[in-house]
């Protein structure tokens, strides 16, 4: 028993069989079989032989880096995971080296991207060999950075364009799909993360954030947000925190946060002579009457502060239809706004899309027979539209107010002249691009391109 090497709770191992320099393993002692994380996984015969073939990302900070594997299928079996959930695991035996030893063992093939790290050492290959020291680490040999990337050199890409990341909740919506696209087509890397898997470390020395499984988030050059509303809170502070690091960001949190609150968005713009529909805003009920009549009376629009894609607006054709729905929003100390209705607008909007000071396109949307909501989630149709110079002066002004570097510009049309109705931060573009045939997913790219002087 003397004659047994002592290990750290983390350690490194070299696996020459499968083509891993090095993977730094956490050493468990409480599990039984090795782990080690492993994705693509396909079962080949060689002869009589079944085999597996898998992807291992080794290094935790670096996800795109995947080696190809190979090895022989020696069992398969129920393990269960720390979430207490039983799973069956394919089993390999292959040799590992670790400093001066190198001896064979059996790794269960697991999805380790959720962990911090991506191998675990387990009793049966610790047996006999080591004794563990759970307060010290790398006992047996150590790498530093300059290590590990001269071991991974030929894995690395050369970076030829801008790092992008894509801050958002669903990679499959149209906008997300077409943003990547669009990033990848003018030869940058852009990597989609999901708002609630990132999370921060605030500090002075150090500030982080961290995705899901440890990775350290430090090497993008723009961050474009996509933030859908039940998320904004979060949403702008991750926005925060990669402005703090230095990254580019296509719209800042506060940007965001302004335009999101419906009320101080529409005091901004009557403060910068910017012209909406006659809006209303109170706490009581006791006045309600007098706010009805302020926006000149029924029919109007009241609208939930926190409504997005036309949902939570409604239309009272009636004072005391008005009256009714006014009052019971605020039975349940709900906000609102009550708005006068443009009636000569026959259910008619216009959405500008903005970016970076320039209207790069134009639709007008209509809403369905006996609806009032132009959006296009609410059953809109979208269409080609020249606009005026004064409408596009009041889209360029109404994200300029805001601080958007791209906006969706939604402008109705009155007997007084163009009003602004509101200003989204995070602008679908199925429909304006279906609708004017316009690549503005490009023109989102290339907008930060010129913003950080990026040249091609």
């Amino acid at each position: 028993m003397t004659d047994l090497k002592i290990i750290g709770s983390e350690e490194w191992c070299v696996f020459d069989n499968l083509g891993i320099p090095a993977i730094k393993a956490r050493v468990d002692s409480g599990a039984k079989t090795s782990s080690i994380q492993a994705t693509n996984i396909k079962i080949i015969m060689k002869g009589t032989q079944e085999w597996v073939k898998f992807e291992v990302s080794p290094l935790q900070e670096n996800r795109s880096i995947a080696i190809p594997c190979q090895a022989r299928l020696v069992d398969r079996r129920m393990v269960k995971s720390s979430s207490g959930i039983s799973e069956e695991r394919l089993v390999v035996r292959t040799p590992v080296t670790m400093g001066e030893d190198t001896f064979d063992v059996e790794l269960t093939l697991a999805n380790r991207d959720t962990m911090e790290f991506r191998m675990l050492l387990g009793r049966e290959a610790i047996n006999d060999r080591y004794i563990v020291n759970s307060a010290v680490n790398y006992q047996i040999q150590d790498f530093d950075d300059a290590d590990i990337n001269k071991m991974y050199a030929p894995y690395f890409k050369e970076k030829s364009g801008l790092k992008i990341a894509l801050l958002a909740s669903n990679p499959n919506l149209y906008s997300n799909k077409r943003i990547v696209e669009a990033a990848e087509a003018r030869g940058h890397e852009i990597v989609f993360l999901n708002v609630e898997h990132a999370y921060m470390k605030l500090d002075a020395r150090s500030p982080e954030i961290r995705y899901r499984g440890g990775n350290i988030l430090n090497a993008f050059d723009a961050v474009i947000p996509r933030i859908k509303p039940s998320v904004t809170f979060y949403g702008c502070a991750l926005i925060r925190q990669f402005d703090n690091l230095g990254v580019y960001c296509q719209n800042s949190a506060e940007a965001i946060t302004q335009s999101r609150d419906k009320l101080f968005a529409s005091q901004l713009f009557s403060k910068n002579d910017i012209h909406i529909p006659i809006t209303g805003f109170a706490k009581s009920p006791m006045d309600t009457k007098d706010l009805i009549k302020m926006v000149n009376g029924a029919p109007l629009i009241i609208k939930l502060l926190e409504s997005t894609q036309g949902k939570g607006v409604v239309l009272a054709e009636t004072n005391k239809a008005a009256e009714s729905v006014i009052n019971a929003f605020k039975s349940v100390n709900t906000n609102i706004l009550v708005q006068e209705f443009i009636k000569e607008a026959n259910g008619q909007d216009i959405r500008c899309f903005v970016v970076n000071g320039k209207v790069v396109a134009s639709m007008q949307r209509q809403a369905e027979k006996g609806e009032f909501r132009a959006n296009i989630h609410q059953g809109g149709k979208a269409s080609i539209i020249k606009i005026t110079s004064e409408e596009r002066k009041l889209a360029q002004k109404a994200a300029k107010v805001l601080n958007l570097a791209v906006a969706g510009v939604d402008i109705i049309r009155s007997n007084k002249g163009p009003l602004l109705l509101e200003v989204n931060s995070s602008p679908g573009l199925e429909g304006i691009e279906n609708a004017t045939g316009k690549d503005i997913a490009n023109e989102m790219i290339v907008a930060i391109e010129k913003k950080l002087r990026f040249s091609i």
